[in-house]
């Protein structure tokens, strides 16, 4: 049997979730968005850079190692997964940025992560590398 929240808990909920990824100030209309709309973020969590940017999503390469038992050696892989961009946060996500996303309900049939928050810009990701 599931419990019933009351109001008070999902506004407080909401303000934290506001307080954790520092988007206070914005509100959004997006239904998808999972701090201003119903979506529940739950599972897998993921850090990656923006390889694309479109409308209502962005593209996303992990780089991963890959065991090849074969060979007995590591294989560099990449991986590239759509996430969902709620309208809060397209101003402050670009091309080049690190950012964090977390799995959800499917939103679409590529879609199945929603961005949670932006780590680094692209120039600081520049700064970091050391200039590369």
């Amino acid at each position: 049997m599931k419990k019933k929240k009351n109001k008070e808990t999902e506004v407080s909920d909401k303000n934290r979730l506001k307080k954790e990824t520092g988007i206070v100030g914005t509100v959004c209309n997006d239904k998808k968005c999972h701090i201003h709309g119903g979506l529940k973020t739950r599972g897998r969590i993921f850090e990656g850079k923006v390889t694309k940017k479109f409308k209502n999503r962005v593209v996303i390469e992990l780089e991963r190692m890959i065991y090849i038992r074969k060979y007995e050696r590591y294989q560099r892989g990449k991986t590239k997964i759509h996430a969902h961009l709620p309208q809060c946060m397209e101003n402050e996500v670009g091309v080049g940025d690190l950012i964090r996303i977390q799995e959800c309900r499917p939103l679409s049939k590529m879609i199945h992560f929603a961005v949670i928050k932006k780590i680094k810009s692209a120039a600081q990701r520049q700064k970091s590398l050391g200039g590369r």
